[in-house]
C-alpha cells in the first residue's frame, strides 16, 4: 500500500489519547521552529517569505498524510537553495513552481516503480561532498543580509557572487552585522544547554527584540523583513507577510507556461526530485535509527511527490523531509504523523494570527539563523574526519563533489561524483579478479604432473576479463590436460565470454575441463556456443574429475580421446 502507510502503521501500534497529546506537543514545538526557517529559506531561494510558510503548511500536511515515515517533517530545506536560486533568478516564481510540480511527478513515478532503494547506491563521499558544498554556498549567500550589503546586479554563479560581494564590502551596515552576530552567538550558546526549547526560536526572538530596541533609539537602523517585502493579493496590498490563508492559484494561467519552458526546466526538476529523494529517505533512515521503527521508502516517495505536485498551486516551493526538524519532532515526543499534521496547522494559525508581528523580524537575524542551519547540514567535523581516514580514491570523490558543488552546481557535482565513484569502484573490483596457475601439491587441485590447473577467482566482467585471461597460454611440453577452476567465479558477462573464447583458442590442442561452474554461469557459456568445441567439457567437482582421469588412465588415454565422456551438466542441474 503506497498511501497512508505511516498513519496506518501508527494506528496498528495502538493509538491513544495520551499519544495524541504527545503528538500535539511535538507538532507545536516543531511548528515554532518551522516558522523562521520557512521564511528564511524562502528568502534564500529568491522568493518572498510567505511562500516558505505556504510550503510548510501544504507540503507538510500532505507528506504526513500520504508518506511512509511516521516522523518525517516536510518543508523547505537548505539543501534546495543552491538549485532553486538560479531557477528563480532565470525563470521567476512561475518557473520555480512549475519545476516543483514536475519534480513531484518524478517522485511519484519513482515510488510507484519501487525505486526507493536507489539512495543506497549513492556513495557516502558523494553525499558528504555535495552536502558540505551546499552548506558553504548557503552560508556565503547569507552574508548579503547578515552584513546589510548593497550588492550590484544579480549574479548567478558562485565565482561571480564572490566578486560582487567583495565589491560591496564598503556598503556594510554594522548594525545589521551586530544583530546577525548576536543571533549566531545566542544560537550556539543555547544549543549547548540542550533544553527542550529549540535554539532557533530563542536566537530569533533575542535578535528581533534587540533590533527593535536599536531602531527605537534612533541612532542606527536594522533592516526588517517588513521593509524589504511587499505583497499584493487582489486588491490587498501590504508589507511583510499577508495575513491570509494560502490561496489556490493555477500556475500556468495567462499562457505563461509553454512547452519550451517545460523542456528547459526538466533537468532542474529531475535534480530537485533526486535531491528530494535522497534527503527524504536519509531523513527517514535517521528517524528509524532514533525510534526503532521502519519506514516504507516507496510510500515516502509517493507522499513527497504528491506534496510537491500540489504545493505550487498554493504558492509553495519544493519541499522534502528535513532532518533537523524531524529530530526535533522525535525529541519532543512524537508518535505518529499526526505531529507533522499539527505542525502544519500550527504554522497556518500562527501566520494568520501573527503575520504583522513577523514583519519586525530582522533580515540579518534570519541570515544568521540560516548560517547555523548551513553549518549543521554541512557536517564539517564529519567532512574533516573523512579527509583524515578515508582511502585516497574516496577523498578524490569527496573533494570533487565538494568543489563542483561550490564552483558550478549540485547537478554537475552529483553526476560527476557518481561517475567517478563508479569508475573507481569498477577498478577496485577488477583488481579482485585473478587467474593463477595452481602449484603442484595443492590439497584439492593436484591431478597429476601432466594436468595444468588454472584457478580463477572473482567476477569475470568487462574491466577484469582481458587481464585475467591473459595468464592462460600454451604450457610446457609435459602438459596433456588443462583444468580451469570456475568454483569461485560468481558471474560472467559478454566481454569476459569473448576474452575467454580467445584464451581457449591458445590452448585448443589440449582437452579442457571447466571445474565447478555455477549453473547460471554455465548457462551463459552454453548459450554463447563456447562449449560446442569438442575439446571442452564441464565437470561438477574435483572428485568426479579425479575419478574420470583415473578411470581413463589419463597419462595415456587422454592423449587419444576427448573429454566427451565426462559427467556433464544437464538440464536437471540448471542449464
Amino acid at each position: 500500500m503506497f498511501l497512508f502507510h505511516a498513519l496506518s502503521q501508527a494506528w496498528k501500534d495502538g493509538y491513544s489519547f495520551s499519544k495524541f497529546r504527545s503528538d500535539v506537543v511535538a507538532g507545536i514545538t516543531v511548528g515554532i521552529v518551522a516558522i523562521p526557517l520557512g521564511m528564511a529559506l524562502a528568502i534564500a531561494v529568491g522568493v518572498p517569505p510567505q511562500h516558505g510558510l505556504y510550503t510548510v503548511i501544504v507540503a507538510g500536511l500532505l507528506a504526513a498524510l500520504f508518506g511512509g515515515s511516521r516522523f518525517n517533517i516536510t518543508g523547505p530545506t537548505a539543501a534546495f537553495v543552491v538549485i532553486l536560486l538560479p531557477i528563480t533568478q532565470q525563470y521567476g516564481l512561475t518557473g520555480l513552481m512549475l519545476a516543483t510540480f514536475m519534480s513531484g511527478i518524478i517522485l511519484v513515478l519513482m515510488g510507484l516503480l519501487r525505486l526507493g532503494q536507489l539512495v543506497a547506491y549513492v556513495p557516502y563521499p558523494v553525499t558528504t561532498g555535495f552536502t558540505a558544498g551546499i552548506g558553504l554556498v548557503i552560508a556565503f549567500l547569507q552574508l548579503k543580509d547578515l552584513l546589510g550589503l548593497e550588492v550590484a546586479g544579480n549574479p548567478i554563479h558562485f565565482p561571480e557572487k564572490v566578486m560582487a560581494y567583495a565589491s560591496a564590502l564598503p556598503s556594510i551596515h554594522f548594525a545589521d552585522g551586530f544583530i546577525g552576530g548576536v543571533t549566531i552567538i545566542v544560537f550556539i550558546a543555547w544549543a549547548k544547554l540542550k533544553t527542550r526549547i529549540p535554539p532557533h526560536v530563542v536566537a530569533l526572538v533575542i535578535g528581533t527584540v534587540l533590533a527593535l530596541v536599536m531602531n527605537q533609539s534612533g541612532g542606527v537602523h536594522v533592516g526588517l523583513l517588513g521593509e524589504k517585502f511587499q505583497y499584493q493579493i487582489g486588491d490587498l496590498i501590504g508589507q511583510g507577510i499577508p495575513q491570509i490563508m494560502p490561496q489556490f492559484n493555477v500556475i500556468w494561467q495567462n499562457d505563461v507556461v509553454t512547452w519550451s519552458l517545460v523542456i528547459e526546466l526538466l533537468p532542474a526538476a529531475f535534480t530537485i526530485a533526486m535531491l528530494g529523494c535522497i534527503e527524504s529517505l536519509l531523513c527517514a533512515v535517521v528517524a528509524d535509527g532514533m525510534t526503532g521503527t521502519k519506514h516504507n521508502s516507496n510510500s515516502e516517495l509517493v507522499g513527497q511527490g504528491l506534496a510537491n505536485m500540489v504545493v505550487p498551486f498554493f504558492g509553495g516551493i519544493p519541499a522534502t523531509a528535513a532532518i533537523a526538524r524531524t529530530a526535533t519532532n522525535i525529541r519532543a515526543g512524537a508518535f505518529s504523523p499526526v505531529s507533522a499534521i499539527v505542525h502544519a496547522v500550527f504554522v497556518l494559525a500562527a501566520m494568520v494570527a501573527l503575520a504583522p508581528a513577523l514583519s519586525y523580524v530582522p533580515m540579518s537575524a534570519l541570515a544568521g539563523l540560516l548560517i547555523m542551519v548551513a553549518w549543521n547540514m554541512s557536517e564539517a567535523p564529519h567532512f574533516v574526519h573523512t579527509l583524515k581516514v578515508a582511502p585516497r580514491r574516496d577523498i578524490a570523490v569527496l573533494l570533487t563533489c565538494f568543489s563542483l558543488t561550490v564552483v558550478f552546481d549540485m547537478v554537475v557535482a552529483v553526476a560527476v561524483g557518481l561517475l567517478l565513484a563508479g569508475i573507481l569502484f569498477i577498478q577496485r573490483i577488477a583488481t579482485l579478479t585473478t587467474v593463477t596457475v595452481v602449484n603442484k601439491g595443492h590439497e584439492h587441485l593436484d591431478f597429476g604432473p601432466d594436468v595444468l590447473v588454472y584457478d580463477i577467482n572473482g567476477p569475470l566482467f568487462f574491466a577484469a576479463s582481458e587481464k585475467a585471461f591473459s595468464v592462460i597460454e600454451r604450457s610446457s611440453i609435459d602438459t596433456k590436460v588443462v583444468v580451469l577452476d570456475f568454483t569461485d567465479v560468481t558471474t560472467i558477462d559478454i566481454t569476459a565470454i569473448h576474452a575467454f573464447d580467445n584464451a581457449l583458442e591458445r590452448i585448443s590442442h589440449y582437452p579442457v575441463y571447466l571445474l565447478g561452474v555455477a549453473p547460471h554461469v554455465a548457462t551463459k557459456l552454453v548459450n554463447s556456443g563456447i562449449l560446442s568445441a569438442g575439446n571442452i567439457a564441464l565437470c561438477p567437482d574435483a572428485s568426479s574429475l579425479r575419478e574420470h582421469l583415473a578411470i581413463n588412465n589419463h597419462n595415456l588415454a587422454l592423449q587419444e580421446s576427448t573429454p566427451s565422456t565426462v559427467s556433464l551438466y544437464t538440464a536437471d542441474s540448471g542449464i
